[in-house]
């Protein structure tokens, strides 16, 4: 592992205009250039989080995908960020993180907002997804997911790799400020008992729902403590996650090797020493 320069790109995401979010997200991370290794957007940053986005839903081989490899192609940096995405029959909230050589990984978001009626318009994912980048394992997570802390368990594999399942986990979100607190507090908690970086990225402004974005995005360290955080402002930040602090943390208070033993089965949590 070296050193990770990361940047969070808290933006006012335009409602259902994917043409003009590309244009304006492509401004606010063009100075990123040779700058940083990963580039955040938040969540549906093409539309706003809407259940009406899905009739204009792309697929993996429409523009969106497309200026995401091109973006990452240019900054020399991974980008990562979630759409509306069809797939097959389904529609999935879709974090994509694509690199400069072309590929693209994704997960599809696995805990469906029922709160918003979201479940009932989009497609459940299933596959928990660890993405490798510059030395670094990363989790991929997006949103509500943030609420559910079995799913997002790290797991200490003491038999083979004698390593943390990952390093670090991403969240991207709209989460509302009416529960900006849970946000701010559940990001820092997920840091602290996963024994990992985080990073959060949330959109600011007021949807054509009339919900207001306080943002808050943040680069949180394995004690919880904030290294970046962006408030309620629109804009760009940029910070280092520091691989040899990570790994001397863990080192010094190996938590994870006590931890419980458990499975993840379609949605049934089997216990037991399962890993």
């Amino acid at each position: 592992m070296q050193d990770l320069r990361v940047s969070i790109v808290q933006g006012e995401t335009r409602w259902h205009d994917p043409e003009a979010n590309r244009d304006y997200y492509g401004g606010l991370i063009a100075p990123l250039r040779g700058e940083t290794d990963l580039v955040v957007l938040p969540e549906t940053f093409t539309s706003g989080f809407s259940n009406e986005a899905i009739g204009s839903a792309e697929d993996m081989d429409g523009p969106t995908v497309a200026w995401l490899r091109a973006q990452a192609q240019t900054l020399g940096a991974a980008v990562a960020g979630s759409v509306q995405l069809r797939d097959g029959e389904g529609v999935f909230n879709r974090l994509l993180f694509a690199t400069p050589d072309g590929r693209i990984a994704h997960y599809d978001k696995r805990h469906l907002f029922s709160f918003a009626r979201e479940n009932e318009r989009y497609a459940p994912g299933r596959d928990r997804v660890v993405v490798a980048w510059k030395g670094w394992r990363v989790l991929l997570q997006v949103c509500y997911d943030l609420r559910f802390p079995v799913f997002s368990r790290n797991r200490f594999d003491a038999e083979q790799t004698g390593q943390a399942d990952y390093d670090l986990a991403l969240y991207v979100a709209n989460w509302p400020s009416a529960r900006a607190y849970p946000w701010k507090t559940l990001l820092r908690a997920r840091a602290i008992e996963n024994l990992c970086y985080v990073i959060g990225v949330n959109r600011v402004g007021t949807d054509g729902n009339g919900l207001h974005y306080s943002g808050d995005s943040a680069v949180v360290d394995f004690l919880g403590h904030p290294l970046l955080d962006a408030g309620d402002a629109e804009g760009v930040g940029t910070t280092t996650l520091q691989a040899g602090e990570l790994l001397a943390h863990r080192e010094r208070f190996p938590a994870l090797r006590d931890a419980d033993g458990f499975a993840v089965v379609e949605g049934h949590l089997l216990a037991g020493d399962t890993f």
